[in-house]
């Protein structure tokens, strides 16, 4: 992996805690709404909306790097709309992006240490 699927990675794991966050407030809102004269769903609600554009974009950006299959795709999709489901979602990101950061450092070090055989055979 490339340092822009890294990022991409990077950047759906940042957003997908808030999101659910968001959506959980949401709810908790719709709640009070319904119970008291308490009404934050307007504002809650475009939050989480922006919030869930954002994850669905950067979603679609980490699908088209990455090569997900369908099915992990989907996964992390339907973690999106499900409560508790970013949280579960931004954990499984960390260790994704971690391999994809992983696997730069270690094709960058192949390639220096590639360079420093050839510098060393021409001397």
């Amino acid at each position: 992996m490339d340092i822009k699927t890294a990022s991409a990675l990077r950047r759906l794991r940042l957003v997908s805690a808030p999101e659910a966050v968001s959506f959980l407030l949401l709810l908790v809102c719709s709640v009070l709404k319904r119970t008291t004269d308490f009404n934050a769903v307007p504002v809650m609600g475009a939050l989480h909306g922006l919030l869930f554009v954002l994850y669905v974009l950067f979603w679609l950006d980490a699908w088209n790097r990455t090569k997900w299959s369908f099915g992990r795709a989907a996964l992390y999709f339907a973690l999106s709309v499900v409560p508790f489901g970013g949280f579960f979602a931004e954990r499984k990101l960390k260790e994704e992006a971690q391999g994809a950061v992983d696997a730069v450092i270690a094709a960058r070090a192949r390639k220096e240490q590639t360079g420093d055989v050839d510098a060393g055979a021409t001397a």
